[in-house]
């Protein structure tokens, strides 16, 4: 498996636990559970879950109208795009 691989696996598997967090943390504020901490959240879109977070707040209407993660996380999801432009142009 090569570097660029493993990043993409790496990704994949953030973004899909992001989306599944933030969809779980949407049925637990349904059901006045105890939620997943809002710095957790938003940690899941800086370490790379900015897809799978920003379509599961779409999705479920989650977090829409917190401005750090309407603003946040697609702010999060562009600086990520560009960053990986970046570095693909580098190489």
């Amino acid at each position: 498996m090569t570097n660029a691989q493993f990043i993409l696996l790496l990704l994949m598997i953030v973004n899909v636990a992001a989306f599944i967090i933030y969809a779980a943390d949407k049925w637990l504020a349904k059901k006045n559970a105890r939620r997943v901490p809002e710095k957790y959240l938003l940690l899941l879109a800086i370490i790379g879950g900015s897809v799978g977070a920003w379509s599961s707040m779409l999705l479920f209407r989650h977090k829409t109208k917190h401005w750090q993660f309407s603003v946040g996380v697609p702010l999060v999801l562009l600086l990520q795009i560009a960053l990986s432009i970046y570095l693909i142009s580098k190489t």
